[in-house]
């Protein structure tokens, strides 16, 4: 699979060709499975997500709002945010009150989740903060989204920007720091 490759795929799908998701899936499930099963390594053991379903549950999202995706790292990280939402979806489905659920604060560690028996808190704890690094700072919000959600490294997530690796290592760290002190806060 070439960049160009799914860049073409994806362009065709924004023109209304509904063959172009045919041909789409294909070219990404790999990638996205190797997304989805990190994300849910992190998940707790009883979790009843797999990452196919993740994976399958993130494309339809994606490709049945027929989306408008720039090119690869675009649609990457827009499959890195629909996977985001799924989660904190389920999450809240397990934390809900009727399970016996209440949010909790976590310490935000390198890897940005709490320890797995505070999973699902950890997760909505992160999803609030997440919302309002959004409105503070939307670079840092996207790097965080492509980095956490998307498993991508520095230099990926700095070339899916289309921002030097400095630049990327500077809103990350400063992303960390403030996700760090916002759930301190709550």
């Amino acid at each position: 699979m070439t960049k160009s490759d799914v860049t073409q795929i994806l362009n065709a799908l924004h023109q209304g060709e509904r063959i172009a998701a045919e041909q789409l899936l294909p070219l990404v499930y790999e990638e996205l499975r190797k997304l989805a099963g990190s994300k849910m390594a992190q998940e707790v053991v009883d979790h009843t997500l797999q990452p196919t379903a993740l994976v399958h549950e993130a494309y339809l999202r994606l490709v049945g709002n027929g989306g408008n995706w720039e090119n690869r790292g675009h649609f990457f990280a827009a499959a890195a945010e629909a996977m985001r939402r799924i989660l904190i979806e389920e999450a809240r489905r397990r934390a809900s009150i009727k399970r016996g659920g209440d949010r909790a604060i976590v310490e935000l560690p390198d890897n940005l989740i709490g320890d797995r028996q505070n999973q699902s808190e950890s997760i909505l704890a992160l999803d609030e903060a997440l919302q309002k690094l959004e409105v503070a700072d939307p670079d840092s919000y996207k790097l965080v989204m492509l980095r956490y959600f998307g498993g991508l490294t520095v230099d990926e997530a700095a070339a899916a920007l289309g921002v030097s690796p400095r630049t990327a290592k500077r809103h990350w760290s400063f992303a960390r720091a403030w996700l760090q002190r916002e759930i301190e806060r709550n």
